[in-house]
């Protein structure tokens, strides 16, 4: 298949297009969605035909018998990140929010805190504060243009009302692949603090050339208090299905979340399964890596485009893609550079402040799109700040 090949999503019931007139007042026909995280590409034909012999089939019934499911679960880890897992472990919940939230249920109590390291996806912070629990933000330092982390300054903001961290690795928004010796610093730091330490390793298949991911259920010294997140949905652009894997394998920890998803009457549905199964085989992983080779040069483009503008930087992407470009140098305030943006260049894109702490002069831009509008959108920018030029 080609990813050059534009599919019109507009009129779709699609979030990422259909909606972002109303969110960001970018018009529906001449704008360029660049929010949402999702692919403006056709899933992988494997996916595909899975999809299409459940049509073929026509009864929709309950699923049963999800062995095969789990197997492809663990070949996909084993094969892909050298994490040998127990199929045994894996929970299949509504998406990783829904996996998030279930976390937070089931590990923390109405007041308790939780650490997020900001700027990070909005969803976290969302779902803690609905839940009652409060959001303790544990900023992101810049050095050389890309996040690390000071755990010095985190732990002296721990109070010991903290229960739980949520890492995002590799990181959205900044597309951060975290190397083996900071994953250590990130168990040590739950460990001292004793988190229950959540790791949304849902983009852990994106990662760009050159850099190589590190799931943190290899690091040392966490198995008690680790809980995975892994999902399909983002790798082949199936968000829809809602599914996605919390992965235990603490045997105490496992049994709070069991009792929390059978009081909720959680199911993963049919849909989900059978194209997770599809997914992860060879068939797949032979799409994911041509995926990833494209968007390895979109991501050039970009990033040569955006910050060959004078006061714009575009954060160097490891992994994900997801785009984080600061305005802060432009000198202009927020609502300046966002209104150029979304007035001037016609184009939607995720405003900072939604990440966090840190966020402020960013936007986030999604670049899995077709080249050609890639470019469409770099030339928008560009006129959209010439000025500056």
């Amino acid at each position: 298949m080609s990813f050059d090949t534009p599919i019109e999503r507009r009129g779709t019931h699609c979030v990422k297009w259909d909606s972002m007139e109303q969110i960001y007042g970018v018009s529906k026909e001449t704008g360029i969605s660049m929010w949402v995280a999702d692919m403006d590409f056709a899933t992988a034909p494997v996916v595909n035909k899975a999809v299409q012999d459940m049509v073929d089939h026509g009864v929709y019934g309950y699923f049963g018998d999800d062995s095969k499911y789990r197997a492809a679960i663990q070949w996909w880890m084993k094969e892909r990140h050298n994490w040998d897992l127990d199929p045994a472990h894996i929970f299949t919940t509504h998406g990783l929010v829904n996996g998030t939230a279930m976390c937070v249920d089931a590990f923390t109590a109405p007041g308790d805190g939780v650490v997020l390291f900001t700027p990070v996806y909005h969803a976290f912070a969302k779902v803690i504060n609905a839940a009652g629990r409060q959001v303790v933000e544990c900023e992101l330092t810049q050095e050389n243009g890309r996040y690390e982390m000071d755990f010095a300054a985190y732990d002296a903001q721990m109070t010991g009302n903290e229960k739980m961290a949520i890492l995002c690795s590799p990181h959205n928004p900044g597309g951060r692949v975290w190397t083996r010796d900071e994953l250590q610093q990130v168990a040590d730091f739950a460990k001292r603090h004793d988190l229950v330490l959540v790791s949304d390793e849902i983009h852990h298949d994106l990662v760009m050339p050159g850099h190589k991911h590190t799931a943190m259920a290899l690091i040392d010294g966490v198995q008690d208090r680790l809980v995975m997140m892994t999902a399909t949905t983002k790798t082949f652009n199936i968000a829809g299905s809602h599914s996605g894997n919390v992965i235990i394998a603490d045997p105490v920890l496992r049994e709070k979340f069991a009792a929390r998803m059978a009081a909720m009457g959680l199911s993963p549905n049919s849909f989900g399964l059978f194209m997770a199964t599809a997914a992860y085989t060879p068939e797949g992983a032979k799409w994911v890596d041509e995926l990833v080779t494209y968007l390895d040069g979109n991501r050039r483009l970009f990033d040569d485009a955006v910050n060959a503008i004078p006061g714009l930087k575009s954060m160097g992407l490891e992994s994900t893609y997801l785009a984080w470009v600061d305005f802060k140098d432009t000198g202009m305030e927020r609502e300046e550079f966002t209104n150029r943006v979304e007035q001037g260049a016609g184009i939607a894109a995720n405003h900072g402040p939604t990440f966090g702490t840190g966020g402020e002069s960013f936007l986030r831009f999604n670049i899995a799109t077709p080249r050609a509008r890639v470019q469409e959108a770099c030339d928008r920018l560009a006129e959209a700040f010439k000025d500056l030029q």
